[in-house]
């Protein structure tokens, strides 16, 4: 891929990452959002203003949010994009590149921290059972979690058949280019500029909606919050 279409598919990828990002936070609700939320911890901690709390709900949200977001939009597609694969045929699987003597599928996720052991497992069952109806190919089979980022290297063992490789390591085995992973964010140059401005509108107008609706709510006539009545909101047993 030249630099034209790296520039083109970072874009694309960018225009869709912030349009996600946007209609996530355009259709969030708040007390959908506090019902999730300490009400404890907002307390313990000495949130007075109702500004304060939704401020914090956003961030906690969009934090959250954006990195599945991220994931999703962005460096899945572009790893696609880059790697010249094709789509998998099974689940837990995001791109086979084939090879004549090679099979490599490989998942991608977007940093090296999303496994817990009962999620490894499943990832390596689900490489097991692509590898099983491979074989009939006769060619090597190979099995990589790609992270975008981060520095998580390891080959496969006992515990599970996939090698891990992360970050400058991942892009380098996609692509054979291994200044791939700097050519990705030298593309964005200006375009998150670009989108931030009407996300920032997107984001004050969830804020004024949220505050509106938890001072008429959450709040007595003096302004105070009345922590009794969020945390029944909250917490309370259902009639």
């Amino acid at each position: 891929m030249d630099e034209k279409q790296l520039n083109d598919a970072v874009q694309t990828r960018l225009n869709e990452f912030y349009a996600r990002r946007i209609a996530k936070l355009s259709t969030l609700q708040l007390k959908r959002t506090l019902r999730r939320k300490n009400p404890f911890l907002f307390k313990a901690v000495g949130l007075l203003d109702a500004n304060e709390i939704i401020e914090r709900l956003l961030n906690d949200f969009m934090s959250s949010s954006d990195e599945t977001i991220f994931g999703d939009a962005f460096f899945e597609p572009l790893a696609k994009d880059l790697g010249n694969g094709s789509p998998s045929p099974t689940e837990g699987v995001d791109i086979v590149i084939e090879t004549d003597t090679a099979y490599k599928a490989i998942a991608v996720k977007s940093g090296p921290s999303v496994f817990n052991a009962q999620s490894r497992r499943r990832q390596n069952q689900e490489f097991q059972a692509l590898r099983s109806r491979m074989m009939k190919l006769q060619k090597h089979f190979e099995a990589i979690v790609g992270y975008s980022y981060g520095r998580k290297n390891s080959d496969p063992n006992e515990n599970k058949i996939f090698k891990e490789l992360s970050g400058q390591v991942f892009w380098s085995e996609l692509t054979g280019d291994p200044d791939c992973y700097i050519k990705i964010i030298e593309s964005m140059r200006s375009l998150p500029s670009q989108h931030k401005e009407l996300f920032n509108e997107e984001w004050a107008k969830a804020k004024n909606r949220f505050s509106k609706e938890f001072i008429t709510d959450f709040c007595d006539d003096d302004g105070m919050i009345n922590w009794n009545r969020l945390l029944k909101f909250n917490s309370g047993k259902k009639d």
